[in-house]
């Protein structure tokens, strides 16, 4: 089967790992062919090429900046991803006869090239949702309810679902989401498919590893570490964790590590600056490999959700947790299952955001209780076992499509 992947995340080696770069590997090595369209952005100064490899053939697309860049530029360039998109595709592909056409939000802007290909191609089409746009922006005060823009977007979301002849969801809560505030849609082609990546076994540190690798960063060796990686954006409710930062200055025996970037990183490195936290450690970006080695040494993984939300989230950050058999602590809006998740399968602890005295509760049960940590650690990691590896989302994909 011919497979084709719409992306806006910046794919050019299928070696990489990640979700979709996993679960194209994955269904290659299921007999199919994949081709997959991935923008390159005009900062990196590339016409629109192809990358070829054994059943992999990547377009870079040239397109406007659409990742952490201004909202103007942002706007326009999402706008003009569907028309780049088609015609680049109509250029480089318009031989290849496709299957089955896969895509993922964000965007909600590729209508048309979707719509193209299954007319050429007479194709199946399968969405996966991973994230549900224009509400987040309506909830996080980014885009007027009712207003121009929200119409806008509203409509080409409604049209989406509409040509999905699938629509995969990241948890149980997505899946009602969708059906209860989209009528028009078959609640038969909503079903369950999660955010999974190829699990490997993870090298334990020695404690000489660990302590240099620590040190180097200006990280205590002898606390619990708390770890936060990935974006820092207005998702992420930074005040809160900002708050949190500061509460835990009070504690004796844990330390906070925020590894990322994004749109509110300088906001949160300029408070750094001001408060110069004795217990915490920000660390702009890293390399992946970096990052990995510095998420081995933590204890205990964050995550950070603005409380506005209407709509269920999943930060896919959490699946590295969960190789890491490491405990998860989150504070979320209450839409968001994913807390109830951790909670009933007893590999983390959960309170809504904003409630700082739960939230410092719970980092008190978990920091220097190694019995707790290593307990909830290895539920995790079965977790993911049992429920997000590509095997099983190439299934869903495949078997539905």
């Amino acid at each position: 089967m011919n497979i084709l992947f719409l992306t806006i995340s910046r794919i050019s080696n299928i070696e990489d790992r990640g979700i979709y770069t996993d679960l194209m590997r994955e269904l290659i090595s299921c007999g199919n062919e994949v081709y997959i369209a991935s923008p390159t952005e005009r900062r990196f100064g590339k016409p629109t090429h192809v990358i070829e490899s054994p059943h992999c053939h990547i377009l870079k697309i040239k397109t406007l900046n659409i990742q952490k860049t201004n909202v103007i530029e942002k706007g326009i360039g999402t706008l003009l991803l569907e028309s780049q998109f088609d015609s680049a595709i109509r250029r480089y592909w318009a031989d290849v006869k496709f299957d089955l056409v896969l895509y993922s939000t964000p965007p909600i802007t590729f209508n048309k090239v979707i719509e193209s290909i299954k007319r050429r191609c007479s194709s199946r089409s399968y969405l996966m949702l991973k994230d549900i746009f224009p509400q987040n922006a309506v909830d996080l005060g980014m885009m007027k309810n009712g207003g121009l823009l929200h119409r806008l977007f509203r409509k080409k979301e409604v049209r989406l679902y509409e040509i999905s002849d699938r629509i995969g969801c990241m948890s149980p809560a997505n899946c009602q989401y969708v059906i209860t505030h989209n009528p028009t849609v078959d609640p038969t082609k909503v079903e369950l498919c999660p955010n999974a990546i190829k699990p490997v076994e993870i090298p334990t540190a020695t404690e000489n590893e660990r302590n240099t690798l620590l040190s180097k960063s200006g990280i205590p060796t002898d606390k619990t570490l708390f770890i936060y990686g990935g974006n820092l954006g207005k998702p992420q409710g930074v005040d809160f964790l900002l708050e949190v930062v500061g509460e835990n200055e009070r504690l004796s025996n844990s330390h906070i590590i925020i590894i990322g970037n994004g749109t509110e990183y300088h906001r949160i490195q300029q408070w750094f600056d001001i408060q110069r936290p004795k217990n915490a450690t920000l660390l702009s970006a890293l390399p992946k490999a970096e990052y990995d080695q510095l998420v081995r040494t933590a204890d205990v993984g964050l995550i950070f959700l603005d409380r506005r939300f209407t709509i269920p989230n999943f930060p896919s950050r959490l699946l590295s947790y969960l190789e890491n058999s490491m405990p998860v602590l989150l504070a979320t809006d209450t839409n968001t299952d994913m807390g109830r998740m951790a909670e009933e399968n007893r590999f983390g602890l959960w309170c809504e955001s904003g409630d700082i005295h739960t939230f410092i509760h719970n980092m008190c049960q978990l920091a220097g209780n190694k019995a707790m940590i290593d307990e909830m650690g290895k539920n995790g990691r079965t977790y993911l076992l049992d429920n997000y590896t590509v095997d099983k989302a190439a299934y869903i994909i495949l078997h539905n499509s």
